[in-house]
């Protein structure tokens, strides 16, 4: 059932974004009188699921979910269709349109990328606000779970207090990839600030370790329930530690070096069950655990407990456009940060391009649409962006071809275009194994 809602917001993401994008060739092609040959979601190689002609365009479904096209007559792109490009230029061919015509039929696709990404964003505020924890409220630091990042410097138990100059006002989710790609931290520890640098390689060594996150908020170590052989009948689900062996445990972080230092021992603890502290006895296994299922708290109970206090800002309509419009700024932002990193192969950031696998898991088991929409912004700014890099058979590298007709003068010759369309069809295959080639290492080595 996971893997049918997993597959099922996958699709039905990359599906909006593949029909939208067409649709910003296909509307300024019609407005400009260009013929419109075939307008597909997926790839229809030797045949396609579905298909009907209207009027002059053939609409359909493919079946290799890839992308999809719009094939525009008297357009050199990936059909390679050289015989219709040999005969004379018609009028309603894409060749015989103007220039800045051409321009603005190529630009659609990620203008409306940009867009749909933007009208989420300001949609996903005026829905749900912005639910945040405001940095100060992360009174005693945070819980560091990446070695790597232990190594440049960063402690569990520091408050970070900038990154790269910039000053943290609220702890969000998107903190790790403000980590990922800075260059220093600002760590507030036992009341001294002190700025740490990280390597140039961090990105690359995080790949390699494969951890999830690099730092997340301090939790309470919470029961989920007992294992088969759990030597500790006398925990209950939802017991919360409180000490183990005389020693706070006010954190998960905290509860690990106390095991592991008493390997095989029994030790006095006291847990938090039904809102009383409960003297008890557990017993520490030979490999340092206490064979109990981690649980997990919700929001509100770690208000009760004093661990955090979350704050939630609502947007009227007119309100959330500004805010939605500031955060597809940001993300955009970020994106082409991190797009700078994996050109750059000093950072190891390369080793961390997926292709569609990677894709499918960024979505959650169970249905969210508020992961959904937002995972679906994040696609179409990516969308869009890699299809401007100007590479021949991107919409970027049509565009380049135009601008240099527009500034020059001088119309590429079609051989050239045709040349030049074919070494960028390589370099986007080559793009694809290789992303995809990672996703299927990654799976091998069980990463």
């Amino acid at each position: 059932m996971e893997i049918a809602i997993k597959l099922s917001q996958f699709l039905l993401s990359l599906s909006i974004l593949i029909i939208l994008h067409e649709l910003g060739h296909f509307i300024p092609a019609k407005l400009f009188k260009t013929r419109v040959e075939k307008f597909y979601l997926f790839f229809d190689i030797k045949y396609s699921l579905l298909k009907k002609k209207i009027g002059e365009t053939e609409y359909g479904i493919g079946w290799l979910p890839l992308g999809g096209y719009v094939k525009i007559s008297g357009m050199i792109d990936e059909s390679m269709d050289t015989e219709q490009m040999a005969q004379e230029p018609q009028p309603w061919e894409f060749r015989s349109k103007p220039a800045w015509q051409r321009l603005i039929i190529m630009l659609g696709g990620v203008t409306v990328n940009f867009i749909l990404a933007f009208i989420i964003y300001i949609g996903m505020t005026f829905f749900y606000g912005e639910k945040y924890i405001t940095n100060s409220e992360v009174k005693d630091g945070v819980w560091v779970q990446n070695t790597e990042l232990e190594k440049a410097g960063i402690k569990t138990g520091d408050k970070l207090v900038a990154i790269d100059g910039k000053e943290i006002v609220k702890f969000e989710p998107s903190i790790n990839m403000d980590v990922l790609m800075a260059k220093t931290v600002l760590v507030s520890r036992n009341g001294e600030e002190k700025t740490i640098t990280l390597p140039n390689n961090f990105i690359g060594k995080f790949i390699d370790q494969d951890k999830k996150g690099l730092i997340a908020l301090r939790m309470p170590f919470v029961v989920g329930g007992l294992q088969d052989d759990s030597p500790n009948k006398e925990l209950k689900a939802k017991d919360i530690f409180v000490s183990i062996n005389g020693q706070p445990t006010r954190y998960f972080d905290q509860v690990e070096p106390i095991l592991t230092a008493n390997k095989g021992k029994q030790l006095p603890a006291v847990v938090l069950r039904d809102q009383k502290e409960t003297a008890i006895t557990v017993t520490v296994n030979k490999q340092g655990k206490l064979g109990v299922a981690l649980g997990s708290i919700k929001e509100d109970n770690l208000e009760k407990l004093g661990y955090y206090k979350f704050s939630t800002e609502t947007f009227g309509f007119f309100e959330s456009i500004p805010v939605g419009i500031d955060k597809g700024f940001t993300q955009l932002g970020n994106y082409w940060r991190q797009l700078k990193l994996i050109f750059n192969p000093s950072t190891g950031a390369y080793k961390g391009v997926g292709g569609f696998a990677a894709i499918y898991n960024v979505f959650p088991d169970s249905w969210s649409w508020e992961a959904f929409w937002s995972i679906t912004a994040l696609l179409s700014i990516m969308l869009g962006v890699m299809n401007l890099l100007p590479i021949p058979a991107l919409d970027g590298g049509h565009v380049m071809f135009l601008l240099y007709e527009m500034i020059s003068g001088k119309k590429p010759s079609d051989k050239f275009l045709e040349k030049a369309q074919l070494v960028g069809f390589v370099l986007l295959i080559s793009l694809l194994l290789f992303a995809n080639g990672n996703d299927i290492y990654k799976a091998i080595v069980g990463k």
